[in-house]
């Protein structure tokens, strides 16, 4: 069913209903009207009865049995009226045929049924002579029903325009879905471009806003794909290739250069192993997969499995330095990703700091935020160099990564609302990372 119809239908519905109550109330109304202005008929035909009896120019009772027509005593036609005296005697009668039974049940309004038919009658006493005047009920139902079926022709009329007149509003009120739908029908199967539909009502601007920002993730995500896509096609191509040819070396080859090849094509594996795990972790931060998101620790935590989990050199070599009362601090970022990034730091550090030289870890807490600063005492980096830190697959001279650990480490602080800062230092680089705290 569509929108429109289901709208029809719903608030065509309250309309026939309030417009039937209306209309039982008025008919009900009118009725009671009708059958008063009847009633007041009798009455005044009544007292017109007794003021011709009052002029008459000789006593009503030596004109015992007369007629009356309804000319002479002005009684509208279809109407009985009797005169009579208070003993009973009629004294004069309508040409109706029906005045002996009228008058019988005393003064004011009665129903009665003679001869088959239902009568109204009104009984006024006047002087020494009481008048009774009398109509039909079936001639008084017939007027009703004649004058409610008047009335009820410019009521139909109202409530059927009305529900046309409701029809066209909701179907103006409806335009905008239409244009939205005719847009979206319009647009080729790969276009993510945002939806510009113009002018929009207020409630269906969020709808459009929601479908915008759907297109914009679906762009986002199809270009983090083709990005993982032309970045493991790129970087898989060098090791794989030189994976081949040192194990084509081992087999022509035998003794020690066989033994040197082998080793040569297990580095190149490791290498390839840690390029699709940091690929891969890359791809979930920037897709904004879950992380166990409920999973929190602690800054000490944080700072005891990256040691533990550092891959580029001897952990042994990192100076880690916790600050008093910060060790029990609640990260509000996931276990995971946080470990990752702090990780992926102290391995730079690792690398580029010489096979000798120390790698300090301070550990603080900051305001609203964990603060782990990571010092090595390597050559260092110019300050042209700082700006690509973070960029994919960026190497310095002397770097031999993959060039993914930073990259990473800055999309796990911008998905989790943190800081990386950059220090280049005459004696190293120094690097501070920002992540916020759990504020529960």
């Amino acid at each position: 069913m569509s929108l429109r119809l289901r709208l029809i239908l719903i608030l065509g519905g309250a309309f026939v209903l309030i417009w039937a109550l209306a209309a039982a109330w008025m008919f009900r109304d009118l009725r009671g009207q009708m059958m008063f202005s009847l009633d007041q008929r009798l009455v005044a035909s009544a007292r017109m009865v007794a003021g011709l009896v009052q002029q008459l120019p000789q006593p009503l009772n030596s004109m015992q049995g007369a007629r009356i027509s309804a000319d002479q005593a002005s009684i509208p036609d279809g109407m009985a009226c009797r005169v009579s005296s208070l003993r009973g005697e009629i004294l004069a009668t309508s040409q109706q045929g029906v005045e002996a039974s009228l008058g019988e049940e005393g003064s004011g309004f009665h129903d009665q049924l003679i001869d088959g038919e239902h009568w109204r009658s009104f009984t006024l006493s006047h002087g020494d002579v009481r008048i009774t005047t009398a109509d039909r009920q079936q001639e008084r139902e017939a007027l009703n029903r004649s004058v409610l079926l008047a009335a009820s022709v410019p009521v139909l009329m109202a409530l059927f325009g009305s529900l046309g007149v409701l029809w066209l509003g909701v179907g103006q009120g409806l335009a905008p879905l239409n244009r939205i739908r005719d847009a979206l029908t319009r647009r080729s199967p790969d276009s993510l471009e945002p939806l510009r539909v113009r002018p929009l009502p207020t409630e269906l601007r969020p709808l459009v806003d929601t479908q915008n920002q759907l297109f914009l993730r679906i762009a986002q995500a199809i270009e983090r794909e083709r990005r993982l896509t032309d970045d493991a096609a790129h970087e898989l191509r060098s090791p794989l290739t030189a994976i081949k040819t040192h194990l084509q070396v081992a087999r022509m080859t035998g003794g020690s250069a066989r033994e040197t090849a082998l080793a040569n094509a297990e580095e190149g594996a490791d290498r390839l192993h840690r390029t699709l795990e940091q690929l891969l972790l890359l791809a979930r931060v920037e897709g904004r997969l879950a992380f166990e998101e409920g999973s929190h620790c602690a800054i000490a935590e944080v700072a005891r499995l990256a040691i533990n989990d550092t891959t580029a050199g001897d952990s042994q070599r990192i100076e880690a330095e916790l600050a008093d009362g910060s060790a029990q601090a609640p990260l509000g970022v996931p276990l995971t990703l946080a470990v990752a990034a702090l990780r992926n730091l102290l391995d730079n550090a690792l690398h580029h700091g010489g096979s000798e030289r120390p790698v300090r870890l301070e550990v603080s807490q900051e305001g609203e935020h964990a603060l782990f600063r990571v010092r090595d005492r390597g050559p260092g980096i110019t300050s042209d160099e700082l700006a690509h830190l973070t960029e994919r697959f960026w190497r310095s001279a002397h770097s031999q990564g993959c060039g993914l650990g930073l990259a990473i480490v800055q999309a796990i602080v911008q998905r989790c609302q943190g800081r990386l800062d950059f220090h280049a230092l005459p004696d190293g680089l120094q690097v501070d990372l920002r992540l916020p705290l759990s504020r529960a």
